[in-house]
């Protein structure tokens, strides 16, 4: 039985093909798409598939595409990887499946495509599929990845809860990967505050992993949400694949922070791949004991994340210029904070209960008989210090100020 036939000059249909045939982020097929058209190089890969000298064909397709030659030594490899799945493909069989699922797909060009994808170059999906909300771009215009790790603690799933709240609370759209630990308490925080929340999986989009998450990604979908995958259905999520997934968290998003990681978590990956985009990186604090927070450590040590606490900061790391700045931040006022030094001084030495005179102020506060007059009338004038026969005290009802 023959294979069902691609339709090369559609677009869509091509791109479907190629997540069928390669793995998330093959750079040299991305080259290809970019040089030839999905379409023609699709062409092009089934013809090398099945040629007997296919050298002979790189090296004919380089003389005429100039473009391709940083990837000259690469294609033939590439090739034999694709070879194996470019003989069973059937576009129409996988939209016609997303049909049922009541979803769909992007592609780069098409109306909804996140434009931060773009950024990825040649390692951009060919295509995205969605179910739930398909016009993502219009979500993920505002929005901030929150990513940390699967085996989270109690301390790092609250907080990721209230700073997805927080963003939902100004509207703006939680992305992670659907995963267990930060990842589904940051979707929970922003779908309980009323939210709209994005799930990248490394799977296809109608398979839920992990299998305890599907009533979450269900949520997801019901609040207006969308589930999205660069694998087609079917699709198996593998270590590889959830690597890859991370650098499509950290293009679509204005922002990562992570909440919660390890030395050595995953999370750190989508961060790194927001530094090479260009993307603010954000990373929340824990207690430095604990090796669940050692990687946002990491991060914070080597200058590649801005420590962030609350929603507030999130947002003014996100921000456009000039837009979302955190409020200012007033430390508890104390008393004698708006004194010069010399008054501050003679507060310090004022006791509480006995009054003394001028010389005696002066040594104990280690200035001058002159100065210790002129503060005088200066903390007098502030309701800090009282006449006490021939002598001074502090005011009643103040203390003495703690020292740092």
């Amino acid at each position: 039985m023959n294979a069902p036939q691609t339709d090369v000059d559609d677009e869509l249909s091509a791109r479907v093909a190629w997540s069928r045939v390669i793995e998330p982020g093959d750079g040299v097929a991305g080259e290809l798409v970019r040089t030839l058209g999905a379409g023609r190089a699709l062409a092009w890969a089934r013809s090398a598939a099945t040629s007997r000298d296919v050298p002979m064909l790189v090296k004919e397709l380089v003389d005429n595409e100039p473009a391709l030659d940083d990837v000259r030594r690469r294609l033939g490899t590439a090739v034999g990887r694709w070879a194996g799945r470019l003989a069973d493909l059937d576009p129409a069989r996988d939209l016609e499946r997303m049909q049922r699922l009541g979803g769909g797909v992007l592609h780069p060009g098409s109306v909804g495509w996140p434009v931060g994808l773009d950024d990825l170059g040649p390692t951009a999906p060919m295509c995205l599929w969605v179910r739930g909300r398909l016009e993502v771009s219009t979500v993920l215009d505002r929005s901030i990845a929150l990513v940390g790790a699967r085996a989270s603690t109690s301390y790092g799933e609250r907080v990721a809860v209230e700073l997805a709240a927080g963003l939902a609370a100004h509207s703006t759209c939680v992305v992670s990967g659907g995963a267990y630990g930060i990842d589904a308490a940051a979707h929970r925080g922003s779908l309980a505050a009323g939210g709209t929340t994005v799930a990248l999986l490394a799977g296809g989009v109608d398979r839920a992993y992990p299998v305890g998450n599907a009533p979450l990604l269900e949520r997801i979908l019901e609040q207006g949400g969308s589930v999205l995958s660069e694998v087609p259905p079917g699709g198996v999520p593998s270590k590889g694949r959830f690597l890859m997934r991370n650098r499509l968290i950290a293009a679509v998003s204005r922002a990562t922070v992570v909440v919660e990681a390890a030395w050595r978590s995953g999370a750190l990956s989508t961060a790194n791949h927001a530094v090479a985009l260009l993307r603010p990186v954000g990373a929340v604090p824990g207690p430095v004991t604990s090796m669940a927070s050692a990687g946002c450590h990491r991060l914070l040590r080597d200058g590649a994340a801005v420590c962030v606490t609350d929603a507030a900061e999130v947002l003014e790391l996100a921000g456009r210029a000039g837009e979302d700045l955190a409020p200012e931040r007033m430390a508890e006022a104390r008393e004698g904070d708006d004194l010069d030094w010399v008054s501050r001084r003679l507060l310090d030495a004022l006791p509480g209960r006995s009054a003394v005179g001028h010389e005696e102020l002066a040594r104990t506060a280690g200035l001058s008989v002159g100065e210790v007059r002129g503060a005088l009338g200066v903390l007098e004038l502030a309701g800090l210090t009282r006449r006490v026969g021939a002598g001074w005290a502090r005011s009643v009802g103040r203390t003495t100020m703690g020292r740092s």
